[in-house]
């Protein structure tokens, strides 16, 4: 599984990408951190993408470690450069980790974050996801899920119709998900849903626990 996304190189810097959609939303998803994050433990990020989010939220959260994910070598690589640019004594090396695989290379963790990834990639990923979510999470730790969905009974923006033609158009297996999917499959893995909230930019988080 890959979850490409909108991003430049850093100048100078072949391997650090800058994915500019970070700097608008990371103090809302902090936000949201804040109220529901553990005030100690591992924060476990699926897709961290360019590196950016976790380089921000380890210097956010210095009571927190973290610990970057992404399958892509070439997303890896930038987060090792954005990492070894901010030295945060916090912040883990990045692990190659896909998330539709049956094994991943950490066993336990406090918390799981993963930002834009269920609607760039196959559904086999937000189940391999949530499957993993209810393996490591111990009863009461949060899965936070952010990004577009489809929603029954909410008018979907104009903007999320084009982006979901856009990515299906590129892939036939991404696109927007439906939100009350989300919850399901959730729940068929084991999570409890506890809330969704409203985010800038037509986005929602969704808050999940471990039973």
């Amino acid at each position: 599984m890959t979850t490409p996304q909108p991003f430049t190189f850093a100048p100078a810097d072949t391997a650090k990408r800058s994915a500019p959609a970070t700097v608008r939303n990371r103090d809302a998803i902090a936000a949201v951190l804040e109220s529901t994050l553990p005030s100690s433990g591992l924060v476990l990020e699926i897709a961290s993408g360019t590196g950016e989010h976790a380089v921000f939220f380890a210097g956010r959260f210095p009571a927190l470690a973290w610990q970057p994910s992404d399958p892509d070598p070439a997303a890896i690589a930038s987060i090792q450069a954005w990492s070894e640019g901010e030295g945060c004594a916090n912040l883990r090396a990045p692990l190659v980790l896909d998330a539709s695989a049956m094994d991943w290379p950490i066993t336990q963790v406090d918390a799981l974050l993963c930002i834009n990834m269920i609607h760039i990639s196959p559904w086999a990923a937000t189940q391999g996801l949530m499957a993993g979510a209810a393996r490591l999470l111990p009863s009461g730790a949060p899965l936070l899920l952010y990004g577009p969905y489809l929603e029954a009974g909410i008018e979907t923006a104009e903007s999320n119709l084009n982006f979901d033609m856009s990515l299906k158009s590129r892939n036939p297996d991404w696109g927007l998900r439906d939100r009350d999917a989300v919850i399901a499959l959730a729940a068929a893995s084991g999570l409890r849903f506890e809330e969704r909230i409203l985010m800038p930019a037509n986005n929602i988080m969704l808050v999940f626990r471990a039973r």
